[in-house]
């Protein structure tokens, strides 16, 4: 069997306030919550992924401010372009990206920095999530409708 990527674990300053966030604009949940040696640990999920998926939130430890450059983010996908529009605008000062477009495969998105100053990306429009298949069938129209026609010989 190959690895199967199953959780990614970061440190946080304040775990409520992480928790609440993650709640209010990705939709995940709490799966497991304990306290290991003084400190708090959430597992957070979408619903029907907890046994697939995770983010550990570890409350404590220090994180380095992201610099404006750095891209490094978590991404979530949506179902449209508007609801994109409407986490960037229910966002309010978590806002670091503003929507906008970019080529295939970066497609529509927008990010919001959590309370710890991690990027989260919200994307309708790439390869991944809601949206791919019907993108992809488009290119593929595209590409067969752009195609000479097949003369014979």
């Amino acid at each position: 069997m190959k690895p199967m990527m199953t959780h990614v674990a970061l440190h946080v300053g304040n775990l409520d306030a992480t928790i609440a966030f993650y709640r209010e604009f990705c939709g995940l949940k709490v799966v497991h919550e304990r306290s290991d040696a003084g400190s708090r640990v959430a597992w957070l999920a979408e619903e029907g992924k907890e046994r697939t998926f995770v983010l550990v939130m570890i409350e404590g430890g220090r994180r380095a401010p992201q610099a404006p450059e750095d891209m490094s983010h978590l991404g979530f996908a949506l179902e449209s372009r508007a609801a994109v529009d409407e986490i960037a605008r229910r966002g309010g000062a978590h806002l670091v990206w503003p929507p906008k477009d970019l080529p295939y495969p970066v497609a529509y998105f927008c990010a919001l920095k959590d309370p710890d100053g991690n990027y989260i990306e919200f994307s309708y429009g790439q390869p991944l999530g809601p949206g791919a298949e019907a993108h992809d069938a488009a290119l593929l129209e595209l590409s067969a409708s752009s195609e000479p026609a097949q003369t014979s010989q």
